[in-house]
This record gives C-alpha cells, structure tokens and sequence, in this order.
C-alpha cells in the first residue's frame, strides 16, 4: 500500500503561480490563483505577505530548472562553442511546443516594469546569471569582446524567446546560424 503525499497548500500555490503567470501573465488575480491552488485567501496571506511575495517565491523556486533545462553541465566536456550552442538549441526545441510561451523571467520583467517588486528582481537576478554564463563561455572560447558577445547573445535569446512565445516566429533553423555568426565574428572555438 503506497502512501500519496499531497502538496503542502505552500508549494500548491507556488505551482499555481508559476503555471497561471506563464500562462496568463502577472496580473492573474489572488482569487484565480487561490482557486488553482485549492487554498483560501487567508492561507496565502499566511504563507506569503503579498502575492508580489508569492510571484517572486514562484519564479525562485522555478530558476534551478530554468537552468538545468538550458544549460549545458558543468563537466559535460563540450568547447565554448558548443557550449553557448547548446543554450540556442534548448530554446528552438522548447519553441517547438505548442504550449511555449517565451522566457517567463524576461515576460515578468516587461509585464512589472518596476525594477523594484521582489518578482522583478528574481527574474533579473536569473537573467544576468544566464549573461554571465555567456560571458565565461565567450571568454574561456577566446572571444575578442566576452562583455559585448555575451550582451549580444543575451540580446539574440530573449529576441528569439520572444518572437517563438508570441508565435510570431519559427525558431527552427533561425537560431544557430545567427548564433554561429556571432560566435564566429568574435572568434569563439
């Protein structure tokens, strides 16, 4: 006989934020996100101060496998090069999905605009380690300019998340050449 242990009511509304903000964006309601959740009102409120708090708690708990679904391992022996590819080729296979709606850290940055709401600044904190991620890789490859390629494939992957979230592009066969052209013009190995 096998136990079934059923979500804390916390980590209920934490799936439910990060599901109906994907989905729908930020400005889901705290009564949408209760009834997803199965929690009342009052039990948020005692879990989390303000939905900011959730939102935020949300995207927190969502980095680790934002990373692991897009970065390559640490010891899996590829160049730079291939490196830095494997991020784009995570993107276009994600893209590929009909349910994709683009980068959920660069969505909840556009959607807040305010720099300084907890969500907002989780999901700059998640960005700028994927930028950092690019610049280690574009120096240990012997880019000419590591800062400014980072930026520009920081620039090409939310470019690229955003056109595939918005339908309004097919990232198969777009992606890795414009990163390949990149990587070659600041010849990354």
């Amino acid at each position: 006989m096998s136990t079934v242990v059923k979500p804390s009511p916390r980590e209920r509304l934490l799936d439910a934020a990060a599901s109906l903000t994907y989905l729908n964006g930020v400005g889901i309601g705290i009564d949408a996100l209760c009834k997803a959740a199965g929690v009342s009102k009052r039990s948020m409120y005692q879990l989390f101060e303000s939905k900011d708090e959730l939102l935020a708690a949300s995207l927190e708990q969502g980095a680790s496998a934002f990373v692991t679904t897009l970065l390559p391992a640490v010891d899996d022996g590829g160049s730079p090069r291939e490196r830095i590819l494997h991020v784009f080729e995570q993107v276009e296979a994600q893209a590929g999905a009909p349910e994709f709606r683009g980068c959920q850290y660069l969505a909840v940055q556009i959607e807040l605009k305010d720099q300084s709401h907890p969500a907002s600044k989780v999901a700059h904190r998640v960005k700028g380690n994927l930028t950092a991620f690019f610049r280690a890789e574009s120096e240990q490859g012997g880019a000419s300019d590591p800062d400014l390629l980072a930026r520009q494939l920081s620039l090409v992957f939310d470019g690229a998340s955003a056109r595939a979230g918005i339908g309004a592009d097919n990232l198969t066969g777009l992606i890795a050449p414009t990163v390949a052209t990149l990587l070659d013009a600041a010849g990354v190995r």
